[in-house]
């Protein structure tokens, strides 16, 4: 019986290339902060440091996804879920705590939380849907 959810696949392949639009447009940013604005020197190696851990974690959290949604493993879609909680709160950071928040940041910042979100709610209901086989083979025996 395959349990394997096709749209969480087509999400979490669609997050991945948004993920890279995001962060290059968000160092894109970054940059232009530094040159147009007076960007403090710490808070430049704190957005430049959360961001490239956010990157870490978003390949982790797509690769473990995809992983665990074909391999119908509880383990590592939870563990996608876990990284997506971080992923999360790193991306609010960035929409709202980073020392200087541009419109630009607000949008792509809103509609990548929104592809979280999404994300993540498919992962719960596919998490779910492997945890129930598991129960129910489990009461079998």
């Amino acid at each position: 019986m395959a349990l394997s959810s096709v749209l969480l696949q087509m999400l979490l392949y669609f997050s991945a290339f948004y993920f890279l639009f995001y962060f290059l447009s968000s160092l894109g940013l970054i940059i232009y902060k530094c040159q147009v604005l007076s960007y403090p020197d710490d808070n430049l190696v704190l957005d430049l440091g959360l961001l490239f851990l956010l990157a870490v974690l978003e390949v982790l959290r797509v690769y473990w996804g995809m992983r665990g949604n074909l391999q119908e493993s509880e383990g590592y879609v939870g563990a996608s879920l876990i990284s997506t909680v971080a992923t999360v709160l790193l991306a609010v950071y960035f929409t709202v705590w980073q020392s200087y928040v541009l419109r630009a940041d607000l949008i792509i910042s809103s509609i990548l939380l929104c592809v979280y979100g999404v994300t993540g709610v498919f992962g719960l209901i596919t998490l779910a849907r492997f945890t129930s086989l598991w129960i129910v083979s489990v009461r079998n025996t």
